[in-house]
């Protein structure tokens, strides 16, 4: 992988791409490499940001193929608050804005849990909300309403388009969590609760 410093050299982002693991070439569910199990040493940052709005940037220049996103985002990892690009034997730094995916599409699934809420990312990854698959609603600074969160894999989340908040909100139920009232979405029988159901209006 190119090192901080070293980034033009050697090809630049293609040069960068071929120096990863292919996707499905490593054992590790679903295909993608097994990251979790690396820990390679720091070799500094290089010039990629992920933007708020899940646009991938390589030198300020949006990436525009789809394959490279999906390339990059299977070998992303977080630790604390910063993420890195990893192979077995290296590990460098990129930016990222706000949240590594965008949830950007959402289609309903019924299966013998009942409803399935399946989320497609801008990396072309379908997941699926429910076990080992959390939603979460976290306080948006900038607005003061609801910020969705969807579990990716490790400690990798997707922020939720906002189109698709507002169908969740449609989708939405009130039930009795620990003797309050909240409101929230179920997916494969679990339910995710976004707000006490007395104070939603004011965070929609």
């Amino acid at each position: 992988m190119a090192k901080a410093g070293q980034e033009t050299r050697g090809g630049g982002l293609e040069g960068i791409a071929a120096q990863l693991p292919k996707i499905g070439n490593e054992p590790g569910g679903k295909g993608l490499p097994p990251v979790h199990l690396w820990n390679p040493p720091f070799c500094g940052d290089i010039d990629m940001r992920i933007a708020g709005d899940g646009t991938w940037f390589y030198q300020k220049t949006p990436i525009g193929r789809l394959a490279l996103v999906k390339l990059f985002s299977s070998v992303l990892k977080r630790e604390g608050d910063k993420y890195f690009l990893v192979t077995p034997v290296e590990k460098v730094g990129i930016a990222v804005d706000d949240a590594p995916f965008m949830a950007v599409e959402l289609a309903l699934d019924q299966n013998a849990a009942g409803r399935v809420l399946k989320f497609r990312t801008n990396a072309d990854e379908w997941i699926e909300a429910g076990p080992g698959h959390a939603l979460r609603f976290d306080e948006d600074a900038a607005n003061g309403g609801l910020k969705p969160m969807l579990h990716v894999r490790s400690d990798l989340w997707a922020k939720v388009a906002r189109a698709l908040f507002y169908d969740l909100v449609e989708l939405g139920e009130e039930r009795d969590v620990d003797g309050k009232a909240m409101f929230g979405v179920a997916s494969a029988a679990e339910f995710f609760p976004m707000a006490e159901a007395n104070a939603l209006k004011g965070l929609i």
